[in-house]
C-alpha cells in the first residue's frame, strides 16, 4: 500500500519539474531522483514507467530517461480511411462488430486519488490473500518445468481441482483451463453462435458479457429477471420461442448486478425449456467463492444438474483473489468440448505455465481456506454496513435484494432521476459509482446505480461514501425536481 502512494506521489512531483525541461533533454538519473525524493529505486522505476506509459518521457536503456517530444497535433494526422474500414461489417450480413467497452471501464478505471471507489470490480488489496498469492508463487516457481510450455488444455492437476468444485460427475477431461473468466465467457459465445445470431441475456446482466456479445458480431436480447429469484422462466421460454436463439447467458448465483439466486424451482425450468430449444445455457458462476458468512449452504451448479450437455459452465480464481491471478476454467460435455477448446487454441495457445502452477500452490495450501473464511466474514461486514448506511441516509434509493453473496447492491433510482447526472455529481463530491445504464441490453425500466463494497478500505470509508452520495443525490435529485 505504501509503495502504491510513493509511486503516485512521486509522478505527480516528477510532472511538475517536466517543464524544466526542453524536449529531449534528460531528467536526472535514477540515483539523484531516490536521493532527492527520499524513496526506493523501484518506486522512481514505476514512476517513471507510468510517465513513459503517458508519453511524458522516454526512457532509453544505459542512457536515462528523457523529456518526450511534444506529441503530433491529432489534428494534423488523416485517419478518416479508418471509417470505412470500421464499417465494413455494416454492409455485410451479420450485425456490425463494434465494441462498446465503456461498461467494462468502469469497473477497471481507477478513479483519482481521494475519492471513494464504489465502482470497482475486484476485492480491495487488504481483502486478497497477497501473502499467499506471493508464497505460492514463489513455490510455483521453483517446481520442475515451471517455465516450461503447458499442456493446452491446463494443467491435469487443476483441471481436476476445478472439476470437483463444478460438481459430482465432472472430470479433468471435460475442463479447459482459461485465462480469467472473461476469457472463457468470449470463447463459449465465440463457439456456441455464428455472427448475426441472438443470443438470451438475463436483464439487467454484467456488461463484459454484452460486450462480448457483441464484439462477437451477437444480438443480445433481454430475458427480465427478479431481483430475488432471477430470470423468468415464461419469458425466457417465449423469447427462445421468438428469437430462435440457441445460447442463453445466466450468472445464477449472485447475479451481477441484482444478486439474485435463481430460485430452486426455476432451476430445472430453465434447463428444461433450453433442451427443449435445442439451446446451450452458458452458466457464469463467477461469484460462488464470494459467498457471505450468512449466506447458509449453496445451491450446486446448474452445469451439475445437468446430465445433457446442455450447460457450459465458466468459473474462476480472479474474484476471489486478485484482478492479476487471471486463472478460470471452461467445462462442458460432448461434441461442443471439442470447438471450445479449438478456440480457446487459437486465440490464447495456452495460460502461461507459472501462473497455473501458483494457482495450484494457492489452493492447495492450509490458507486458501482461512482466506475464504476471511473474506466471507469481512464482505458481510461490509454489506451491513453500506445497507444500514443507505438505509439512514438514503432512503429513496429502492433496495429490492440484499444479497448474501458478491461484492455489490444493485438501487434504483427516483422515478425522473437524471442517472448520468447523478453519477457526474458523485464523482465531484469524492465517491465513483457505476451508473446502471451499460447492465441493460435494451432500454433500461429506471435509472440505476451499483455500489460495490469489496474495492474499498473498511466499514469507515463505506459509511463516508454514502455520505458524499447523499450529497450528490441532493444536488441532482433536486434539480431533477425543480
Amino acid at each position: 500500500m505504501q509503495e502504491r502512494s510513493s509511486v503516485a506521489d512521486l509522478v505527480r512531483s516528477l510532472k511538475g519539474d517536466l517543464n524544466r525541461y526542453s524536449p529531449g533533454e534528460k531528467l536526472p538519473s535514477s540515483r539523484a531522483l531516490v536521493e532527492r525524493h527520499r524513496v526506493s529505486p523501484v518506486t522512481v522505476s514505476r514512476a517513471l514507467a507510468q510517465l513513459a506509459a503517458e508519453g511524458l518521457v522516454v526512457t532509453r536503456p544505459g542512457a536515462g530517461a528523457f523529456r518526450a517530444q511534444p506529441r503530433t497535433d491529432p489534428a494534423s494526422v488523416d485517419t478518416s480511411w479508418q471509417e470505412v474500414a470500421l464499417s465494413a461489417d455494416a454492409t455485410a450480413e451479420v450485425v456490425p462488430r463494434a465494441v462498446d467497452a465503456s461498461g467494462v471501464l468502469v469497473t477497471l478505471a481507477a478513479p483519482p486519488p481521494g475519492v471513494v471507489e464504489f465502482n470497482g470490480g475486484y476485492l480491495h488489496p487488504s481483502l486478497q490473500p497477497e501473502r499467499a498469492m506471493a508464497a505460492a508463487l514463489a513455490r510455483a516457481g521453483r517446481r520442475p518445468g515451471a517455465w516450461g510450455r503447458p499442456p493446452t488444455d491446463g494443467l491435469p492437476e487443476l483441471r481436476d481441482w476445478f472439476a470437483r468444485g463444478i460438481g459430482p460427475g465432472f472430470t479433468a477431461a471435460e475442463v479447459l483451463v482459461t485465462a480469467g473468466g472473461q476469457s472463457a465467457l468470449t470463447t463459449a459465445l465465440r463457439a456456441l453462435a455464428p455472427p448475426g445470431s441472438p443470443v438470451l441475456v438475463e436483464s439487467p446482466t454484467y456488461p463484459g458479457m454484452l460486450a462480448i456479445a457483441r464484439a462477437a458480431g451477437l444480438r443480445p436480447v433481454p430475458v427480465p429477471a427478479e431481483p430475488a429469484h432471477g430470470v423468468r422462466p415464461d419469458l425466457l421460454a417465449e423469447a427462445f420461442r421468438a428469437t430462435g436463439a440457441r445460447i442463453f447467458v445466466t450468472q445464477p448465483l449472485f447475479q451481477n448486478p441484482t444478486g439474485a439466486v435463481l430460485a430452486p424451482d426455476r432451476r430445472g425450468e430453465v434447463l428444461g425449456i433450453a433442451r427443449a430449444a435445442g439451446a446451450f445455457v452458458v452458466e457464469d458462476d463467477f461469484a460462488r467463492r464470494l459467498v457471505h458468512a450468512d449466506a447458509g449452504p449453496l445451491p450446486a451448479t446448474l452445469a451439475a444438474d445437468d446430465p445433457d450437455g446442455v450447460v457450459v459452465h465458466v468459473c474462476s480464481l480472479t474474484k476471489a483473489t486478485s484482478p492479476s491471478l487471471r486463472v478460470g476454467a471452461l467445462a462442458a460435455r460432448g461434441p461442443v468440448l471439442e470447438r471450445l477448446r479449438a478456440i480457446h487454441v487459437v486465440d490464447n495457445f495456452f495460460v502461461p505455465r507459472p501462473l497455473q502452477e501458483a494457482a495450484l500452490e494457492l489452493v492447495g495450501a492450509p490458507a486458501w481456506n482461512r482466506h475464504l473464511r476471511s473474506v466471507a466474514a469481512e464482505l458481510k461486514t461490509r454489506r451491513d454496513t453500506m445497507t444500514a448506511a443507505l438505509r439512514l441516509r438514503l432512503p429513496e434509493l429502492a433496495l429490492p435484494h440484499v444479497p448474501a453473496g458478491g461484492h455489490h447492491l444493485w438501487l434504483r433510482l427516483p422515478d425522473g432521476t437524471d442517472e448520468t447526472a447523478l453519477v457526474a455529481a458523485a464523482l465531484r463530491a469524492g465517491v465513483a459509482v457505476a451508473p446502471g445504464r451499460p447492465y441493460f441490453s435494451a432500454e433500461p425500466p429506471a435509472g440505476h446505480i451499483r455500489l460495490s463494497f469489496a474495492g474499498v478500505a473498511g466499514a469507515a470509508e463505506i459509511t463516508e461514501g454514502v455520505r458524499r452520495l447523499r450529497t450528490a443525490c441532493d444536488e441532482t435529485l433536486s434539480r431533477g425536481t425543480g
